[in-house]
């Protein structure tokens, strides 16, 4: 009876522990989601003109992978392959591991721990007078620190927030990798785009130029008109080499985000294609769908829960701190009788640690948590109020941008007729040659504008897919 009765009142604790961990209180306040007030509807859908060919609606829309919408099998190829490999994603992937590792970490508090130790050990003089002896030693420590006011939980509950915070980086880096690809791709394809307008009006200010040496030849004209036809023929082929370096950067850039050498890419996409197509309908939701699905607000509120929940950390230091402890060692100089009855020592009972003083650095740390989770809050506002500034502005560049689009249409129309008008009557002599100049310099600049207005719409959308939180699954 003597032998089993410490143990027993051991059990005994352990289960009282137990049962006092899972009925404690846990000080400090509960965290309850932000409450914001998201507009009932976006600006720039209702204000949206009816010149746009692509219709903006508020109708629910799959987000995930917004750029199959654009109908490019090669944009949709880099994309799946930036997602696969890029730096950022995989350096997000690591931090969401290493969250996850902390809050096990932190976890196992909540846990008994057993330590083990053993020895063997000599002693003597140097010099024999005294004959020493052996002593071996084996024994154990078990510790457990009852949670009673919920401090380690509270740090459990900090690190799951900051697990989902890291899940939400996770994706917003997804995000931000998608549209930089597509961006970057437009980029591309619209310079290639423009080389060609350039090419074909150089092919026309070159055609235009002869003409001009024969009527100089003849005694038609004067070196002037001549030197004023070389002059736009060198100008527009000077704006070819800047375009050439546009494109090779962004190559260069793609082939980064893809985790490839910067040259990587450039074979591949050194040969002109298309400005990826808008599609003909963008939907885009409501505001209130916005506040759930883009990943820096997630992130946001993620980082408010967990600066909340350490205040919970902050305020158990002044409640005290019981742990159950139990320890046995056996000693004995010869091992085979390590084990015998007499050669056992054990104790086992509770402890409590209570802070009295600590020079006011508690309640420090207790303000130090609350303004922490206040700069969260206000860092919380601050993401709402800039994600629905960044839907409705690229909404309203978007819109107006189909406006401009119209615009410039109409003008390369008008510039390309007054150009074959000109040119017929510069080579009927009955205009003079500064006519052909001037149109032709409204052509180049009209084609150029309409191209670029192309290039704007598509990165347009891009940015409105990236505000609205696009790109993640």
């Amino acid at each position: 009876m003597n032998k089993t009765f410490p143990w027993a009142v051991t059990a005994l604790a352990v289960s009282f522990a137990a049962l006092t961990i899972i009925n404690g209180c846990m000080v400090g306040p509960d965290y309850h989601a932000p409450k914001t007030q998201a507009p009932p509807a976006w600006s720039g859908v209702s204000n949206a003109t009816t010149a746009a060919a692509t219709r903006i609606t508020s109708n629910a829309v799959e987000m995930a992978q917004w750029w199959i919408r654009f109908k490019d099998p090669k944009l949709t190829e880099l994309v799946q392959a930036a997602l696969a490999t890029n730096l950022d994603v995989q350096l997000a992937q690591a931090l969401l591991r290493e969250a996850r590792a902390v809050r096990g970490k932190d976890a196992g508090g909540l846990w008994p721990s057993l330590t083990a130790s053993g020895a063997a050990t000599r002693s003597g003089t140097v010099n024999g007078a005294s004959p020493g002896g052996a002593v071996n030693s084996l024994g154990a420590v078990a510790l457990w620190n009852l949670d009673l006011f919920g401090v380690t939980r509270r740090q459990v509950e900090s690190d799951e927030a900051g697990i989902q915070a890291a899940r939400e980086n996770l994706y917003g880096a997804q995000v931000t990798l998608v549209s930089e690809v597509a961006l970057d791709y437009i980029q591309v394809r619209s310079a290639q785009e423009q080389i060609a307008i350039a090419r074909t009006n150089l092919l026309s200010e070159e055609h235009t130029a002869e003409v001009t040496r024969l009527k100089g030849a003849a005694g038609f004209v004067s070196g002037l008109d001549q030197a004023n036809a070389d002059a736009e023929v060198a100008t527009t082929a000077a704006t070819i080499p800047p375009l050439e370096t546009t494109i090779q950067q962004n190559i260069f850039a793609l082939s980064i985000l893809l985790n490839r050498p910067p040259a990587n890419l450039l074979e591949e996409l050194s040969k002109p294609g298309p400005v990826p197509l808008t599609p003909p309908e963008v939907p885009v939701g409501l505001p209130s769908e916005l506040l759930r699905r883009r990943p820096d607000i997630r992130a946001a509120e993620a980082s408010l829960h967990q600066a909340a929940a350490l205040i919970g950390v902050a305020v158990a230091d002044f409640y005290p701190q019981f742990s159950l402890t139990g320890t046995f060692n056996y000693q004995s100089s010869a091992a085979r009788d390590m084990f015998a009855g007499a050669n056992g020592i054990y104790s086992a009972g509770p402890q409590v640690s209570w802070p009295i003083f600590s020079g006011g650095s508690m309640i420090s740390n207790v303000r130090l948590q609350k303004a922490a989770t206040d700069a969260a809050y206000i860092t919380y506002q601050k993401t709402v109020l800039a994600a629905l500034s960044d839907v409705e502005s690229y909404l309203v560049a978007f819109a107006k941008e189909w406006d401009h689009r119209k615009a410039l249409s109409s003008a390369v129309v008008f510039n390309r007729r007054a150009l074959e008008l000109s040119t017929q009557l510069y080579q009927a002599g009955t205009t003079e040659f500064l006519t052909v100049l001037d149109a032709e310099r409204s052509l180049l600049a009209s084609e150029t504008a309409l191209a670029q207005s192309r290039q704007a719409i598509s990165s347009d959308l891009v940015n409105i897919y990236r505000a609205l939180g696009g790109g993640w699954q």
